[in-house]
C-alpha cells in the first residue's frame, strides 16, 4: 500500500482550519441588531472577516460572515424604512 500524505487510516485528514471570531461575531451581532447597532457592526466584522479569509486561508468561517453581512444589510434596510416612514407620517 503506498503512503499517501493526505490519507492516512482509512480517513482524510485535510488542513488544519481555525474558526474567525469576527465571522462569529458578526453572526451573533447581525441575528442581535440590539438597536441597529449591532447591524451596522455585523457588517463591519462581517467584511473585515471576509477580507481576512481571502488572505489566510487557514481561517474557516466564511458562511457565518456572509450571514452576518446579509442580517446587517436587512437591519440597515428595515432602519431606512423606519426613518422614512416616520419622516412621511409626520410631515403629513
Amino acid at each position: 500500500m503506498a503512503y499517501h500524505p493526505q490519507y492516512q487510516g482509512g480517513y482524510y485528514v485535510g488542513g488544519l482550519t481555525r474558526t474567525s471570531g469576527l465571522s462569529i461575531a458578526s453572526m451573533v451581532l447581525g441575528i442581535l441588531w440590539v438597536y441597529w447597532i449591532g447591524s451596522i457592526l455585523a457588517l463591519v466584522f462581517g467584511y473585515t472577516a471576509l477580507k481576512q479569509m481571502k488572505m489566510d486561508p487557514t481561517l474557516g468561517g466564511r458562511g457565518m460572515a456572509i450571514a452576518g453581512v446579509v442580517l446587517g444589510w436587512v437591519g440597515v434596510g428595515t432602519l431606512t424604512i423606519l426613518i422614512a416612514a416616520v419622516v412621511v407620517s409626520t410631515s403629513t
